[in-house]
């Protein structure tokens, strides 16, 4: 069972009206869009999604609602081209959903055995097997260190190098676990970040979102929001660095005794804001959940 994070912060924050024009960039099961579409009674709803499992799930609770909807099946990294009007509010829930976690055929979670996938679109031609099977030592590495921040990123490479090929998550898993020392291994489960830099890499997340949302803030109409929930320290600090630059002066006018309107920014953070104790515990995938809020002045 899916159950969404931060849902009631999110939603709060997107001062939803009930003319609002939203976009959900990441419909996933519905659970956001669902909440948006019963507010918005005579405004209207974009969602992106590219998973076509997620898409059928979703579908069924919006129908249910309203039909001032659209679906756009692909990767919110379109949202330029898709989206050609201002809107009132954009949503990124980021992360894996637990529909997808709990599929053991998908090749997400590294407590289920499958074929290494990972991919959110399932017809995209990169997947988990073949960054694993494929790519040099060093290309491994690399992926490791920055997406994962594992210190043990060398040793691992090596490891998967030597045992090739590797077909499930299982496999994988236990060749992770077995290159590191084991009081490494107590602390928490080794493949707990390599699985998230294997599939940051299957999906070109990073980029994605990136591009995605300096793109949003041209989307809003003044008064218009973003709302971002991010799940890991790679994510947000991009939404960070994105939001703080937006929303700052240019560091080389701040000196100006007179800063000139068009140098002023157009943007102002609204908030930063974190699961409660009573959310870890009903949902620990919340725990690592944060949400960022940035507004058009």
């Amino acid at each position: 069972m899916h159950i969404s994070v931060l849902l009631e912060e999110s939603i709060k924050y997107l001062n939803l009206k009930t003319d609002s024009i939203i976009v959900d960039c990441t419909l996933g099961y519905g659970g956001h869009s669902s909440k948006i579409l019963e507010i918005i009674k005579d405004g209207f709803l974009y969602a992106f999604d590219q998973d076509e499992e997620a898409i059928k799930e979703a579908e069924k609770k919006l129908k249910s609602i309203g039909n001032n909807y659209k679906i756009i099946d692909k990767n919110f990294v379109n949202i330029d081209k898709e989206i050609t009007k201002k809107v009132d509010g954009i949503l990124f829930d980021l992360g894996v959903s637990s529909p997808q976690l709990d599929e053991d055929y998908r090749g997400f979670s590294f407590h289920k055995d499958a074929e290494l996938d990972m991919r959110m679109n399932q017809n995209q031609k990169l997947t988990a097997k073949k960054v694993v099977n494929e790519y040099s030592v060093d290309g491994l590495i690399d992926i490791f260190k920055k997406y994962g921040e594992e210190k043990y990123s060398n040793s691992i490479a090596h490891a998967i190098i030597k045992n090739r090929p590797i077909n499930t998550t299982i496999e994988l898993s236990e060749i992770i676990k077995q290159s590191v020392p084991e009081s490494y291994r107590r602390k928490s489960h080794p493949a707990r970040k390599i699985f998230q830099a294997i599939r940051i890499e299957v999906n070109d997340e990073l980029n994605v979102f990136e591009k995605a949302l300096k793109s949003s803030l041209e989307k809003l109409k003044p008064k218009g929001r973003i709302c971002v929930i991010t799940f890991h320290s790679l994510e947000d600090r991009i939404c960070k660095n994105i939001f703080k630059e937006a929303s700052e002066v240019k560091k080389e006018l701040r000196n100006l005794p007179i800063i000139p309107e068009e140098y002023l920014p157009k943007y102002k953070i609204i908030a930063n804001v974190k699961p409660t104790e009573e959310e870890v515990k009903d949902n620990k995938r919340s725990r690592s959940a944060r949400l960022r809020v940035i507004e058009r002045i």
